[in-house]
């Protein structure tokens, strides 16, 4: 996390806010007027087609008609350390107080996206999330948080021990090594290490890690099959055809998934649950609850039972990372 203050402004208005979910792929704006007014004109700009966040977000504002509200939050798909942020998963840099002055705002917040959507998590109701397999979650417990994207975010809460107060993760859970729990999965590993080296989580468990895996156990057989090139047409092969490669690269890729959500529940402790985002399992509702998923995040050995009574579910909220980016904005940040 890191801010930027206009030092010229004694007192800062907290409200209007321009808010931002920047990923690798699309970067979703929002406004908010007042304490707890809702998140409206929610856009989504593709951010291959603009320069620059700083144009992005100038041509947001623009297209509403908005000048430079005084403050503002984002949440990004990236490390954010200090000053300088340089994307991971897109060709975007720059320095947050140039940003901030480019925008003409007197605070500028810049925090992780997947520490943004922590926040929002104790905000969900029912009503917007699915729960996949059994469990429930015990109360005041940590809660943790992963999701594939362009990449995979991966962040948390803490109980602070007051008032449902909570301390979010800031970390890169994404980048932890990728391992296999059978011959197959450590096949595929072996053959993605020939193009990689290191094989994270990230490289199997994201929308390009998906096209990467069904391409390695494509060349474990016949070589065929690299015309497929996008997450959108594995998932399209796979639905089509069941018994296809694509259905098996899918399959892996929710085993893998769950893998690393159940090593992320040990880690935290999480047994106030573990919550799944990102945009690719928006196009996963329906396979992940019937997959490998479940039975991989409990597979754990000794600690199968515990893992067996910690609840998973799926984020259904839409855009819930533009509110948690406005929490932001009142909380301090744990990593």
């Amino acid at each position: 996390m890191f801010e930027s203050r206009d030092p010229s402004v004694n007192i800062l208005a907290a409200y209007p806010r321009l808010l931002g979910d920047i990923g690798g792929t699309n970067a979703r704006f929002g406004w908010q007027d007042s304490e707890n007014a809702p998140i409206t004109h929610v856009q989504v700009l593709p951010c291959a087609e603009h320069a620059s966040l700083l144009v992005a977000a100038q041509s947001y504002l623009n297209h509403l008609g908005f000048g430079a509200p005084p403050c503002a939050a984002f949440g990004i798909a990236n490390p954010v350390t200090g000053d300088q942020v340089a994307m991971t998963n897109h060709h975007w840099k720059f320095s947050v107080t140039a940003l901030r002055e480019g925008l003409g705002v007197s605070r500028l917040l810049m925090l992780n996206d997947f520490t943004a959507l922590a926040l929002a998590l104790t905000l969900l109701p029912e009503s917007h999330k699915q729960q996949v397999g059994g469990g429930m979650a015990a109360p005041n417990a940590a809660i943790g948080l992963i999701g594939p994207g362009t990449g995979l975010g991966v962040s948390g809460l803490f109980p602070v021990g007051y008032q449902n107060k909570w301390l979010p993760i800031a970390g890169e859970g994404g980048h932890v090594s990728l391992t296999a729990t059978t011959a197959h999965e450590f096949a595929a590993i072996q053959q993605l290490q020939k193009r990689y080296g290191h094989v994270s989580a990230e490289r199997v468990i994201s929308g390009a890690g998906l096209v990467d895996l069904y391409h390695a156990l494509c060349d474990l057989k016949d070589g065929q099959g690299r015309e497929i090139t996008t997450p959108a047409e594995v998932l399209e092969r796979a639905q089509d055809l069941p018994s296809s490669t694509a259905n098996e690269a899918l399959d892996m890729f929710c085993g893998f998934l769950g893998s690393v959500a159940g090593d992320l529940a040990l880690t935290l402790g999480a047994r106030g649950g573990i919550y799944l985002g990102g945009g690719v399992l928006g196009h996963l509702r329906a396979y992940l609850p019937r997959s490998g998923f479940r039975a991989a995040f409990e597979d754990k050995g000794r600690f199968a039972a515990f893992l067996s009574r910690i609840p998973t579910w799926m984020i259904e909220a839409e855009q819930p990372a533009l509110r948690g980016a406005a929490m932001g904005l009142g909380v301090r940040v744990s990593g």
